[in-house]
């Protein structure tokens, strides 16, 4: 594995974190472990589809990749739980963006 998947994994778990905790606490501490793994899971799975080796491109092609790629994966996400968290799709987005950011910041 090159060092950009590598990172792309570990950004995608700490952001997954990020996000279940988010989500434990919009959920008044009543989230399903099942619905916690699942949201931390598809960030991992995020992370693994940005950070796969891309050719390299312009900025605002990069991270309007991140935003696509966020936008795929968080919907598949939020289809499966019936469209009942739409914070945590939309973080997703903004999610593809950042992890975007912070694997490209040794390129510019």
């Amino acid at each position: 594995m090159n060092k950009r998947l590598i990172e792309g994994i570990i950004g995608g778990a700490i952001l997954g974190l990020v996000c279940v905790v988010g989500a434990f606490i919009r959920s008044g501490f009543s989230a399903s472990p099942e619905f916690v793994f699942s949201l931390w899971y598809n960030r991992v799975i995020m992370g693994i589809l940005i950070g796969a080796p891309w050719k390299d491109t312009t900025k605002y092609k990069t991270l309007l990749r991140g935003g696509t790629f966020g936008l795929l994966v968080s919907f598949a996400f939020y289809s499966s739980t019936n469209f009942q968290d739409p914070i945590s799709f939309l973080a997703g987005i903004i999610y593809g963006v950042l992890l975007e950011l912070w694997l490209g910041r040794r390129t510019t």
